[in-house]
């Protein structure tokens, strides 16, 4: 299959898989916590030697570095980024949670962003399920402002075979013992669940090395997006009920969310891409549910962000011919570093997340419209509640073009009828991100930086 061929089959296979997990269905109950088994321990090695700029081809471990390690200035920031071997057996699950394979040997890796001074660290640790959908693993939930403002560690764990496939071929150096398929015989990540669970018990009770060095974590969180959310879900759902719990608290982003009733709080941020009916959960003592009006699976942030690592890691970051102007630039990781301190608030204290409006829907199942096309209902960040431009979670168009949503400003007559004054115009977004921050979906810090923005290139 061609590459143009085999990247649109993987959107459209995304695309099915999205909308029909986002579909609600009958919840299901764990089982008693007395009959769940323990996680197996893993063995952690590292820190693995090796940092930009080197050669992923080399033969010696120490000239290679990490696949998609972060071009943020970390150690500016005094943070950290470490890479680690997890090692051990891990049992096979299938989707439907039954047991297809027991103690199978298994090695990947896990990235780590942390602070370098524990006295600088929340206690809170997100562990990541990197994202495969692009055919190599992606961190696709880092924020760096936000987690290194948070003081939060920031865990990336390859537990999927096509992530880890690739990571071999890339650099057969520092990567060519992973499997995390039992040497071949299980293929469709039936492994992926324990691995997952088990880096997440290598953070939270470490033995030997531990991936955070002296740090030692309060809360560790799972959290997912798109693909990676899909993998979550049926391990909540399904396995979970059958093993003891490590992760304290769940965040599903821009993908599917459990409908069990379980012990551990779900949180699910969806952007605009993602809501494809009204039929909705309810929101409950233990999940939390909320939809960003205008912003897309994947935006513009996130592309801005990976655009220089493809070019220094996959030797060019691609482009797209989308219908519309691609990538919404509503910052959905505004909304998700508020749920992400709302959901170890929720698990610390037991403080449940404000609810949020849903998006509106018209009787025929379409999305409700305003006179210039954005979204009605729903979380409302400046960029669309005092937009100057269209950003919306739709999009066509060739591969993932789907997922990217649109942007296109407004022209200059549009401009000077909904704004006459510049100092009118930034007082509504101020006024609009104050409203946001009491309501719990916007953190401060996030709105002096709307505010920056605003006054760099709002209406003239």
């Amino acid at each position: 299959m061609t590459r143009p061929r085999r990247v649109a089959a993987l959107a459209a296979g995304l695309v099915t898989s999205m909308v029909a997990t986002l579909l609600v269905s009958a919840p299901v109950h764990a089982s008693a916590t007395g009959d769940r088994e323990p996680i197996a321990r893993a063995a952690v090695h590292g820190p693995i030697p090796g940092t930009v700029p080197g050669d992923p081809l080399a033969e010696r471990l120490a000239d290679t570095y990490p696949f998609f390690s972060t071009p943020d200035d970390l150690a500016a920031k005094g943070y950290v980024e470490e890479e680690f071997y997890l090692s051990g057996v891990a049992d096979g699950w299938d989707t439907v949670g039954s047991r297809v394979a027991t103690d199978v040997a298994y090695e990947t890796r896990l990235i780590v962003r942390r602070p370098a001074d524990p006295r600088r660290f929340s206690g809170v640790a997100l562990v990541e399920w990197q994202n495969v959908t692009a055919g190599y693993d992606l961190d696709a939930l880092w924020n760096a402002e936000s987690t290194i403002r948070a003081g939060d560690a920031w865990i990336g764990v390859s537990a999927q075979r096509v992530g880890v496939d690739q990571l071999r071929g890339w650099s057969p150096t520092r990567y060519g013992r992973l499997d995390v398929t039992g040497g071949g015989r299980y293929v469709a990540d039936e492994l992926s669940y324990d691995i997952f669970a088990q880096a997440g018990k290598a953070i939270a009770d470490p033995r030997g090395v531990s991936p955070l060095g002296r740090l030692r974590a309060r809360t560790v969180l799972a959290i997912g997006a798109s693909q990676s959310a899909g993998r979550m879900t049926v391990y909540y759902d399904r396995v979970l009920p059958q093993v003891r719990p490590v992760f304290e608290g769940y965040a599903f982003v821009v993908g599917s969310a459990p409908t069990r009733v379980g012990d551990e709080p779900v949180f699910q941020v969806l952007s605009e891409t993602d809501v494809r009916t009204p039929v909705r959960p309810a929101d409950t003592d233990r999940f939390r549910r909320w939809e960003v009006a205008g912003a897309a699976h994947s935006g513009y942030n996130g592309q801005v962000y990976r655009a220089p690592i493809q070019e220094r890691d996959l030797g060019a970051a691609p482009v797209y011919t989308c219908a519309r102007p691609p990538f919404s630039r509503v910052p959905m990781h505004h909304v998700t570093a508020a749920a992400y301190a709302h959901l170890a608030r929720w698990v610390e204290r037991g403080t449940p997340p404000p609810t949020a409006p849903p998006l509106v829907f018209n009787p025929d199942g379409t999305k409700a419209r305003d006179a210039h096309g954005l979204a009605r209902g729903g979380i409302r960040l400046s960029q669309v509640a005092v937009p100057t431009a269209l950003n919306t979670g739709d999009n066509a168009g060739e591969s993932f073009c789907v997922l990217f949503g649109t942007y296109q400003p407004f022209d200059e007559a549009t401009l000077d009828d909904l704004y006459p004054t510049h100092a009118g115009y930034v007082a509504r977004v101020v006024a609009t991100d104050v409203r946001n921050i009491v309501a719990g979906y916007l953190q401060p810090a996030d709105a002096a930086e709307n505010l920056r923005e605003t006054l760099r290139s709002g209406p003239a």
